[in-house]
């Protein structure tokens, strides 16, 4: 079979459910566009004599039993769902390229020893609703009713009414699956990195842990004009100190520790008014746990110092603490050897600076990612973008990393 014309004819199947004129894809979760694609998926399923099955919330598996080991599964995908005006690769990659990926694989090779599982998950990217990984989250009984059973979308449209409506419930059981033996999930990097380093295939190494925390200052608002500068609590110069500060430091510790300073406010926000209050967002990532915690502690103190040497009131609200998240070594080995068979030396081992489902499986299966390359590292855009190339190099290594997990003893 040729990867890349099967390739390209599901993806242009599929960007259609939720497609925009100008390019990309808006699909949320429960949406019209959302039922259309995971229906054409399981017919899809089907056709290609994959075992296709929903569970209670709407996640879609393929599979194909195997011959020795049928109760052990290898299993690949990703997340069916977009972010508004999104693009036609972020999840939709995974899910498509783990399809022609256990095609060829059975053109080629026949019935696997182990069973092969495609696994389209209904949601992760928290879109439509104020919840993340309600896919993922499901299959390890993480995701509890009373998170969603009162949230409703922009349109006052509620969740559990949307997935009624839809066709499917909460979940009906709390089992958790035993037979998985490893999760591969290939995605887009979303990122620069391996563009920059002209490099072809990442391979994952963990998904950074996240600190987020909300910072408020508190000084003194007065007018422009007539307070002197030696007598001013501007919260403003005392949020550009720890900004200029903070990163300072944060380019010293160096890479891949990442700090963003997101979401600002200002009271009063107006020309002639020394501002008295500021309220702003701080987000920081690391692989390593010890090194993202050393950094938080270094933020609190020098947020502290700042208001304090400007007599200024302080708030800091520690609102998310994700740990990182490793991969199986031993996954990651064959992912790194697949890689080098396929495309030389142009494979990087890296972190994941974005969220995925991964973070979740690997918590409880043997879990690994590979990244493709993103085109000036745009994603979360109707512009996202790979290189055809790269899209089927990507193809190409998950094939081979599920022939070793799963054709061989």
């Amino acid at each position: 079979m040729d990867i890349q014309l099967t390739f390209e004819a599901l993806d242009k199947k599929f960007t259609g459910f939720g497609g925009l004129e100008q390019g990309g894809i808006t699909r949320l979760l429960y949406s019209q566009e959302w039922n259309e694609a995971v229906r054409e998926l399981e017919k899809t399923f089907k056709e290609e004599g994959l075992e296709a099955s929903f569970d209670d919330i709407g996640n879609l598996s393929g599979r194909l039993v195997g011959s020795k080991y049928p109760k052990e599964t290898i299993m690949t995908g990703s997340h069916i769902d977009t972010v508004v005006e999104g693009g036609h690769l972020d999840g939709q990659y995974g899910i498509l390229s783990a399809l022609v990926a256990v095609k060829y694989l059975k053109e080629k090779y026949g019935q696997p020893l182990r069973s092969l599982e495609v696994l389209s998950l209904a949601e992760e990217e928290g879109s439509r609703f104020p919840y993340t990984f309600w896919g993922s989250k499901n299959f390890f009984n993480l995701a509890e009713k009373s998170d969603v059973d009162t949230i409703e979308d922009a349109e006052g449209i509620k969740f559990e009414d949307a997935m009624r409506q839809s066709g499917f419930d909460y979940r009906k059981t709390t089992d958790v699956r035993k037979d998985i033996k490893a999760f591969v999930e290939i995605h887009i990097e979303q990122g620069k990195v391996l563009e920059t380093e002209n490099k072809t295939i990442g391979v994952v190494n963990g998904i950074v842990g996240q600190k987020r925390f909300t910072i408020n200052l508190k000084g003194e608002a007065n007018h422009a004009g007539t307070t002197p500068m030696s007598l001013r609590r501007d919260t403003v110069v005392a949020y550009s100190e720890i900004v200029s500060d903070l990163t300072k430091r944060a380019r010293e510790i160096g890479e891949p520790l990442v700090l963003t300073f997101g979401h600002v406010t200002l009271v009063p926000n107006t020309v002639n008014v020394v501002p008295g209050e500021i309220t702003f967002s701080i987000d920081c990532r690391h692989i390593d746990q010890q090194i993202l915690n050393d950094f938080a502690a270094e933020i609190e103190d020098k947020i502290k110092l700042v208001a304090e040497a400007n007599s200024m009131t302080y708030d800091i609200n520690l609102w998310m603490d994700e740990a990182p998240t490793l991969m199986d070594k031993d996954i990651v080995q064959i992912i790194e050897l697949a890689a080098k068979n396929n495309v030389g030396d142009r494979y990087k081992v890296m972190p994941s600076g974005a969220g995925h489902d991964s973070q979740i499986f690997a918590q409880y299966v043997p879990t690994a990612m590979l990244f493709v390359p993103s085109i000036g590292g745009i994603s979360h855009n109707i512009t996202e973008e790979t290189k055809i190339e790269d899209l089927v190099k990507g193809i190409e290594v998950l094939a081979e990393v599920l022939y070793e997990l799963a054709y061989k003893e």
